[in-house]
Order: C-alpha cells, then structure tokens, then sequence
C-alpha cells in the first residue's frame, strides 16, 4: 500500500457518460436508502407503541441497525476493492435487498423479525456507500469533497422528503403499510442501476491482486495511526448522531405532543439545511482544507444541540431544530473525503470499510445509553451526553496531522 505523501496511480478517467449520469445516478439510489431510514425514524413513537417498549426497547432497533453496518463494513471493504469491475450489479443488489428490509419491517408481527429487518437495510446500506463513494473518488479526484458532497445531496434529499411525506401519509395508512408500500421503488431502480452505472469503477485496466495481497494491504492500513485517529472522530461522530435520531421524535411526541404530521416537519427540517450547507461544505473543504470546516461545524453542532434545552417549544424550537440541521449531516461527505486522501486509491473501499465498520461498532451502544438517560433522567441528560460527543470528535480532529487535501498525482 502507499501512504499519502508518496506517488499513487493516476485516478481513471472519468467515462464518457461522466457527471452527466454517475453522480445523479447514484445520488438517486442515495435518496431511497435514506428515504427508508429517515421515515422509519418518524414512525419510531407507533413503533414504540404497537411492540409495547420502552425508551431502551426502541433504542435497541438502532442498535441492531449499527451493529448489522459495522459487521459488514470491514470484509464488505476489502471484497468491493476486489470486486471493481462488478460495482453496477453489486450496487444494484444493494437497492434490491434494502427493499426486501423494508418489505420485513412493515409486515413484521414480533420484534425480533422487525430487527432482522431493520439489519437488512443496514446492510445493504452500509455496502452501498462503499463503491458509491470510492468511485466518485476515483473518477473525480480533483473534486472529491464536492462530489462526494453532492452523493450527499441526495441521502439528504431523502432524509428531508421522506420523513414530511411519511408524516402526511400516516393520516392515510398505517407504518405497517407505509412500509410495504416503500418496498416497491428500490426494486425498480435496482434495474434501471445496472444499465446507467455499468462503466462506473473502470477507466483503465486493473493489476491482477489476489487476496492474500488485499489481506496485507489491510493489515497496512489499520497499522496507519491516522486512519485510527479518522475512526474515532467518526465514531464519535456517529454515536452522537444515532442518540439523537433516538430520542428526538420520542421528546417530539411524548413530551411535546406532536402528531405524526408536525413531527415528520421538524425531523425532515433537521437535514432540510443540509441540502445548501452539504455541497458548500465540501467546496470550502476541497479549497480550504478539511480542518478548517469540520471542526467548526462539529462545534456549532454541540451548540445547537445544547439550545434544544432552552429552546424546547414553538418556533424557538423550530429554528433551534433547523439551525442544529446547519452541519448535522454535511460534516459526513467531509471524514469520507479525509479518508480518501490519506489512503491509496487502489485499497479505497477497504479504508473506508475499516473506518466505517468500527465506527459503526462504536455506535451500537449509543441508542441504548441514549435511551437509558431519556427514561431515567430526562431529556436533557442525553442532549449533554450528545453534545459531549461532539466535543469529543472535534478535539480529536483538531488533533490529527493530516495530509493537504489533493488529488494522486497523473504519471505520464
């Protein structure tokens, strides 16, 4: 493996079909997955409620959601690495089996099955990221915060309009219907991915590498103590993120009364801002550096998330909501663009498996501390234990020698 600071391959060409179809393409498969999740979100409190649990109970299917992506991430890295020039049909798969998840939860009568379920999406999510990132890497190495940002863009499209239309719908169907209903889209656009993303990954022949080489390459890079530095801010990152999706629509309903209509608004109006803030975040991190933008925006996400203490009624709320969005999500396509700039181009999807499965791992127990504070202490004592993982992952960051941000360098 190279490190950062010596000459790497050049990156292959963008395909003839290029911006024009790989970025929307897989930005839109990106709007499904996290339609699915974010709208699952929303019907947490019927959930909570149909299987009978408690704050811990309802934690414990996040949890599950954590540990089925952590699980995957690592050996799913190193077989996507291996598995380049098949990344259409595997990312195919991916949106096909995220809709069997679906189909699971929404006709799951026990809670174990609504687990299993939730993992399946887990999974195929947490895959999908791996050859959707690495190849926007790989064909748009000069800019890679911004398109990775724009990939983005479309989970936070999702993010947004999945959780405002499951609000309205739920007048309408129940989240056992809703569910099944969902299903439906990812199997088709499993097929139309199979034609429109079949070059992506390619753009020059590939070296013969067997596994025992990608297995010393991996070993390479979790003795890389920038990497290890890397997952735990985003670790951290991610623990704080997942305790928040936790309890928020729970306070949202169980304190604050809100139906499911008024709860899907404020939690789509959560990731709403990131639509703007993402794409202008990974610029500023391309032209700035990546410290000069996480950082801060961890820092006001601590903030944020501390006023929701103070402003915790009307449109006080409504703005501290939309304001703790500002940097919620966007800091994301940032720590995948870090990664890639510290290691190798060609064991791309390994690193970020070994990243992204830690960090998975590190969340599992989040939802779970999250929900124990919420039920024994209230919910301010999970916003403090939220904002002080924020802290935790911006001093970390600040912390680290990391590379200048910039593309492999072209051999002649």
């Amino acid at each position: 493996m190279q490190n950062s600071e010596t000459a790497q391959p050049p990156a292959g060409p963008t395909p003839a079909f290029g911006g024009r179809i790989i970025v929307p393409g897989l930005a839109t498969g990106h709007v499904v997955f996290h339609w699915i999740v974010q709208s699952f979100v929303v019907v947490l409190p019927e959930i909570q409620q149909a299987f009978m649990l408690n704050t811990v109970g309802v934690g414990g299917i996040l949890s599950a959601r954590e540990l089925a992506s952590g699980l995957v991430a690592l050996p799913g890295g190193v077989v996507v690495d291996i598995l380049r020039r098949y990344w259409a049909q595997l990312l195919a798969s991916c949106l096909a089996v995220s809709a069997l998840g679906c189909l699971a939860m929404g006709i799951s009568p026990v809670y174990p099955l609504l687990l299993i379920g939730m993992a399946v999406v887990a999974i195929s999510h947490s895959i999908w990221h791996l050859p959707a990132s690495a190849s926007l890497s790989h064909h748009f190495p000069e800019r890679r915060g911004i398109v990775l940002a724009a990939h983005g863009v479309g989970g936070s499209v999702g993010d947004v309009v999945g959780p405002v239309a499951t609000g309205a719908l739920l007048a309408f169907l129940t989240w056992r219907e809703l569910l099944s209903v969902y299903a439906v889209v990812p199997f088709f656009l499993a097929a139309c991915a199979i034609w429109s993303l079949r070059n992506i990954g390619r753009g020059r022949e590939e070296p013969s590498v067997g596994l025992a080489d990608r297995v010393e390459a991996t070993g390479e890079l979790l003795r890389n103590p920038i990497l290890w530095g890397l997952t735990a801010v985003r670790g951290f990152r991610g623990m704080a993120l997942v305790a928040l999706v936790t309890i928020l629509p729970l306070y949202l309903h169980n304190e604050l009364d809100m139906g499911p209509a008024n709860r899907g608004f404020h939690i789509g109006l959560l990731i709403a801002v990131g639509l703007v803030a993402k794409p202008a975040a990974g610029f500023l991190s391309d032209r700035f550096g990546r410290k000069q933008v996480l950082v801060p925006g961890l820092a006001w996400s601590c903030l944020a998330a501390l006023a929701l203490t103070v402003f915790d009624t009307g449109i006080p709320l409504t703005i501290t909501i939309a304001l703790l969005g500002l940097f919620l999500y966007p800091d994301q396509p940032i720590l995948v663009a870090t990664v890639f700039d510290v290691v190798g181009r060609d064991v791309a999807t390994t690193g970020l498996g070994i990243v992204a499965s830690i960090a998975f791992l590190m969340s599992v127990f989040s939802p779970l501390i999250a929900g124990a504070l919420y039920e024994s202490v209230g919910f301010e004592a999970a916003v403090y234990y939220i904002a002080a993982l924020f802290v935790a992952a911006g001093l970390l960051f600040v912390s680290l020698p990391l590379p200048r941000n910039r593309p492999e360098p072209d051999e002649d």
